[in-house]
Order: structure tokens, then C-alpha cells, then sequence
């Protein structure tokens, strides 16, 4: 767990901030909520407070418990931003603005992740811990000071966000509230490789956040080689979880399928695709994969799908009536694309900042 020995503020939802602020008056935690909801990065910037209280917030607490070790830029606009925590661990997230101007943050729920799917860089670098709120928070607050305001939020960096969830609401719980960011739900979408409990008590007890199922294919024995998770989590029981999550939320759901040239992009596989999706309003995003170098399956290098291998898969989709949606690449330039986070790589694409960094490291 992180060492800092100061309570990092950015975590603590508005309704909190009386009984951890003490006897204040309740106007007060008012005014330093609001602060808090615009990002301000020193106590001293809270002009509207006595300096003799400003004094003793920065005694007591911090705003942010990490802090930027890198930044890289592509030349399509992304932004990858490496963070070390308080404990040393590092991990990163992403700002991605779309040809309209709109701004996404991609944000990570785990340092490292114990899915250990096959084509993914994340998955190769293992566990080492979950996030807490406030560095969810603080990977939003980052971003944001880059460019002004966000317009949504993917959860869909590093880690599988179901196997954190009570962190993960605790975040999405300040991210939604009318008195902290006040965004809607219907803006953040978090993507799960399918835990099935998990999407069970998102169900359950909320919110209704957009759900993306990393689904990569629809054939079971291939899913658990390239997914590992997927031994525990069976596609039928996957399926009734969506499917029940549909009934009480009523929200289109979208299928990822990561495609790996010469493996899941045959006809075969948009029919087991499309198997899976019966009984569910769904839309399939395809995902090119992303080269990490190194990257093997069954004693071969993996490889992007070529391009009649994306048009068969999608044509297949299609004449089964699935609608289908195609992933735009950004970041790729600084290994800031979906499956590339976990290795900060100077010069590999925009305007780096000239650091030699390794993933995880202490």
C-alpha cells in the first residue's frame, strides 16, 4: 500500500471532507471541496481561506501523492503521462482527443495486472497492487492540467478494474457527484476481461457506467489460452451476467474483440462471435492489435491482422447482423495504444521527454 503518511485529498468524496476536516464550519469544507473539484495544486492557491488554515491543511494533509516522472507526446495528439506513486511503483495513463476536439482519459486501476492476457503488455509485467480512489483521481487531475477539460473517461488503462472495485467506485462515486466533477455516468465506460462477480455487483449496487467486455473471441478454448481469467469465468455464464446487467441498466454493451493476425480473424470466429452476443444489444468494436515487441502465442510472434483479415472479420460480423465499430489507433507512436501500457519508451514516437524508465520498477 502506498507510504504516505499525509492523507491525499483528491480521494475523499465531498460528503467525507466535515468529519475528516474536524471541527471546521461546514461552509469551509464547502469552499475546499470546491478547490479540490478544480484541481488546485497547493493549499496556498486557496485564496478564500485564512492563510492560518491554509497553514494547517498543508500540515495535515496533501493534495496529490505522486508525481510525473515522464510525459511523452504522439503526433496525433496523444498523450501518455508516466506516474510514480507514493511507494515508488509507476504507472501510466493516457489523454486522447478525438477529431472533433474532445478530450478522453484513459485511466489505470492497477499497478501491473493479474489477467495475463497473452497480447498484452500490461498482462507480461504481473501484479503488484491495486490502486486506491485517489490515484484514480489524481491520473484524472494530471491529465486534465494538460489540456482543460475532459469530456469522458475509459477505464481501461492498466489492470482489470473489476478485481478493484471497491476502489473503483469509491472514484467513480467523486467523478459523478454534483459538488466534485459532476460528470455523467453515461460518459465513463469501464472495460473488464469478463470477471463475472464483478459485473454481477456492478449490477447489483452501481453505478450505470457503460460496460465494454474485452471479448478478443467467442471460441471458449482459445479465449482461456489467450486470456487466463477466462478458465474461471465461462462464456455462459459471461453471457448471463451481461445479459442480466442489460435488463436492469438498459444500456448498449460493447464486445472488444482484439484482433491477432492469423488467429481469431477467420469466418469461424465472427460466428462464435456473433454466438455469443445472441440474446444481448451489443456492438462489436474491433481492435487491430497493437505490436509489443516480444509478444508470443503458442511459439509464434504475434502479428497485426492484415488487411483482408480485418475486412473478412468485419464483413462476417455484419452479415450476421452485429453492428460493428472499428477502434481508431492513437498513441501507437508512444506505446500509448489499447494492450502497449506498462513500458515507457523515450523517442519512440512525438516529443518525448529524454528519461530511461522502467515499468513497475522500485
Amino acid at each position: 500500500m502506498p507510504v504516505t503518511a499525509k492523507i491525499p485529498l483528491a480521494g475523499i468524496p465531498p460528503e467525507e471532507l466535515p468529519e475528516l476536516l474536524g471541527s471546521l464550519p461546514p461552509y469551509r469544507s464547502v469552499q475546499i471541496g470546491k478547490w479540490l473539484s478544480r484541481g488546485v495544486r497547493s493549499f496556498s492557491d486557496m485564496t478564500d481561506l485564512p492563510e492560518s488554515l491554509r497553514a494547517e491543511l498543508e500540515k495535515r494533509f496533501i493534495l496529490r501523492s505522486g508525481s510525473v516522472s515522464a510525459r511523452l507526446e504522439d503526433d496525433d495528439g496523444t498523450v501518455k503521462l508516466q506516474i510514480s506513486l507514493s511507494d515508488g511503483l509507476r504507472i501510466e495513463t493516457v489523454l486522447l482527443t478525438d477529431g472533433e476536439g474532445r478530450r478522453t482519459a484513459c485511466l489505470s486501476t492497477q499497478a501491473g495486472c493479474p489477467a495475463g492476457c497473452v497480447f498484452c503488455k500490461t498482462g507480461s509485467l504481473g501484479f503488484r497492487r491495486n490502486l486506491t480512489a485517489a490515484e484514480m483521481v489524481e491520473q484524472f487531475l494530471r491529465l486534465r492540467d494538460i489540456e482543460g477539460d475532459i469530456a469522458n473517461i475509459v477505464i481501461m488503462g492498466m489492470g482489470e478494474p473489476l478485481l478493484n472495485l471497491a476502489e473503483v467506485r469509491r472514484a467513480l462515486g467523486i467523478f459523478t457527484n454534483p459538488r466534485a466533477f459532476a460528470l455523467s455516468a453515461r460518459r465513463i465506460t469501464l472495460s473488464t476481461c469478463g470477471i463475472i462477480d464483478g459485473i454481477r455487483e456492478l449490477t447489483d449496487a452501481g453505478p450505470g457506467i457503460r460496460l465494454a467486455l474485452s471479448l478478443t473471441t467467442g471460441d471458449e478454448k482459445l479465449r482461456e489460452e489467450l486470456m487466463p481469467l477466462g478458465r474461471s469465468n465461462p462464456l455462459a455464464l459471461l453471457r448471463e451476467a451481461l445479459r442480466s446487467h442489460q435488463r436492469k441498466w438498459g444500456q448498449r454493451i460493447t464486445l472488444e474483440a482484439v484482433l491477432l493476425g492469423g488467429i481469431n480473424t477467420r469466418d469461424a470466429d465472427a460466428e462464435a462471435i456473433a454466438a455469443f452476443a445472441e440474446g444481448l444489444d451489443v456492438a462489436v468494436n474491433l481492435i487491430p492489435w497493437n505490436p509489443v515487441e516480444g509478444m508470443t502465442f503458442r511459439g509464434m510472434a504475434l502479428r497485426e491482422p492484415t488487411g483482408r483479415e480485418l475486412r473478412g472479420i468485419n464483413a462476417g460480423l455484419e452479415r450476421r447482423g452485429i453492428k460493428v465499430t472499428r477502434r481508431f489507433r492513437r498513441g501507437r507512436g508512444i506505446s500509448g495504444a489499447c494492450g502497449q501500457l506498462g513500458l515507457m519508451e523515450p523517442g519512440a514516437g512525438g516529443s518525448g521527454m529524454d528519461h530511461e524508465l522502467s515499468p513497475l520498477v522500485r
